[in-house]
């Protein structure tokens, strides 16, 4: 069977297939139509898209539900994996030649298939989103008025402003119903420091919690310290990668657990009594606290079953 890689553009799919044909279709539903047409004639076996800002959601659900075993997968792996397999330069078609390539090797590298979210959790999710992006463009609204001195402009700047917040505001009681809505989510508060917004960026980005284990759980969402060793070098342990939504919702409400949950806060002072800078210490909190909710979703999960 051919591992096939698709290169997703807003409005076209570069269409590889592991040492054999090119072909190019647009992205749209005419187009996911004539693609799984042509798929079918190349003994297709793995298919590996990359993730390209949302652009691949509608192809990957027309892929998976015409019973392909797909895979969306990350830039950074992709282009490492180019790397290795000494493709440095970059185009559509190499793009989609590379993944071909990955999805040849796909059961090697232990690619995850895909699985489509259940409609609550999808809607969940972009609500999740459209609130942090408003909070991103509310941050460079303040930032903007800190340099304006033209009166008239302040106060135009000052009403968008408001808006934002307001609109803010409404998505995130909208998200605090969707969360009340799903009592199987009430399983996280297992900690003070857990709400509302901690709960739908689990939900939305992070499905795999209570399937995986502590250690993989933890690595996905890039909590756990990668080694830098060689030989007799012991180097510094970072965290790197995971899934930054959900890290930098989990750092706030573990600042908060530390203050008022007294299992969060006790392992925190543990580890700056031993010596441990605050950040050391913080991101450690970050990776129990984690640990604590995956198994408590788990344990729940087992017990529905």
């Amino acid at each position: 069977m051919n591992g096939i890689g698709i290169d997703v553009c807003k409005a076209t799919l570069d269409v590889a297939v592991f040492e054999g044909p090119f072909a190019q279709f647009h992205n749209t539903p005419a187009g996911h139509r004539k693609l799984l047409s042509w798929i079918e004639k190349q003994d297709p076996g793995k298919i590996v898209l990359e993730a390209s800002g949302g652009y691949e959601q509608r192809v990957l659900d027309a892929l998976f539900s015409a019973g392909h075993q797909v895979i969306r997968e990350n830039a950074r792996r992709s282009h490492s994996f180019a790397d290795a397999a000494a493709l440095p330069a970059k185009t559509d078609r190499l793009d989609a030649i590379n993944l071909a390539q990955m999805a040849q090797v796909a059961d090697a590298l232990k690619l995850r298939l895909y699985q489509p979210m259940e409609p609550w959790r999808a809607r969940l999710r972009e609500y999740v989103c459209a609130r942090l992006q408003l909070i991103e463009m509310i941050s460079a609204a303040q930032n903007q008025l800190q340099h304006v001195t033209d009166r008239q402009l302040t106060r135009q700047l000052k009403a968008n402003l408001q808006q934002m917040q307001r609109n803010c505001g409404r998505l995130e009681q909208q998200i605090a119903e969707q969360v009340r809505e799903q009592p199987r989510l009430e399983d996280m508060k297992v900690l003070k420091g857990i709400g509302p917004v901690l709960q739908s960026v689990l939900a939305a980005y992070l499905p795999e919690l209570g399937v995986l284990n502590r250690k993989a759980i933890a690595k996905l969402v890039g909590v756990a310290p990668i080694a830098r060793d060689s030989g007799s070098m012991r180097g510094l342990r970072r965290i790197c990668h995971g899934r930054i939504e959900v890290r930098n919702v989990l750092y706030m409400a573990c600042l908060s657990a530390i203050r008022h949950e007294p299992i969060i806060g006790e392992f925190y002072q543990s580890l700056k009594k031993r010596g441990k800078p605050s950040k050391v210490a913080i991101v450690a909190a970050m990776h129990k606290m984690l640990v604590i909710i995956n198994a408590r979703v788990r344990e729940a999960r087992l017990a529905q079953a």
